[in-house]
């Protein structure tokens, strides 16, 4: 199964950080997911390819996994 975030509002894994806006698996709510280093705290730049998704810190200058950024979700 894929990696998911919590949810906000009903505290269940079921968001997926692939995709920019999400919708709970479990509560139907949306969200817009930004993820960040956390090292540096910038923003992270999303990086799509062969159907998998990580992202890139271009201060930081290196790859970072979905399961190592920190996330944003802010609800639509």
């Amino acid at each position: 199964m894929a990696y998911q975030i919590t949810c906000p509002s009903c505290q269940q894994e079921g968001l997926d950080p692939r995709h920019s806006t999400a919708t709970c698996s479990h509560c139907a709510k949306q969200f817009k997911i930004v993820g960040f280093c956390p090292a540096c705290h910038v923003e992270l730049e999303r990086i799509q390819a062969c159907g998998a998704t990580d992202f890139f810190c271009n201060t930081c200058n290196s790859m970072i996994s979905k399961r190592q950024a920190q996330y944003k979700l802010t609800p639509v």
